[in-house]
């Protein structure tokens, strides 16, 4: 019984460091998109253009705020002991539609039905966060 065990354990523990060095180097890749889309917010911030670039500007910021995203689920995996908590999924959901929003809104059901996923990825949010759910 205790040769399986360990075997069991052993393979727990190197897929569990297959894992955390994957997402180490998933979070140095983001951290380079982030740091291209900063510069890229730069220079569409500075740039003289017309409507477009507002337009682009607030695409930007929602993408920004994707990779932000993203690397805070990463470094919260490490801290709370290799476990990815269910709320910034949620909140990283909540935010892609959001952009889906910004940059495909011409059909106007597409719209609602957007509106619809977000109002229930908020009442997931609201009930993950109760004290019945909440393991943090």
């Amino acid at each position: 019984m205790t040769t399986k065990s360990t075997a069991g354990q052993l393979i727990a523990s190197v897929l569990q460091w297959v894992l955390n060095t994957g997402l180490l180097i998933l979070a140095v890749i983001l951290v380079v998109f982030l740091g291209k889309e900063t510069i890229h917010l730069a220079n569409v911030l500075f740039s003289t253009g017309e409507e477009a670039s507002s337009y682009l500007l607030i695409e930007g910021i929602v993408i920004y705020f994707l990779y932000f995203e993203f690397i805070a689920l990463i470094v919260k995996y490490f801290q709370s002991g290799y476990h990815f908590p269910l709320r910034y999924f949620i909140y990283i959901g909540i935010t892609a539609i959001i952009r889906l929003i910004i940059v495909d809104h011409k059909n106007p059901y597409d719209t609602l039905y957007y509106s619809a996923a977000i109002l229930i990825l908020v009442v997931t949010l609201w009930l993950a966060n109760s004290n019945r759910l909440k393991r943090e």
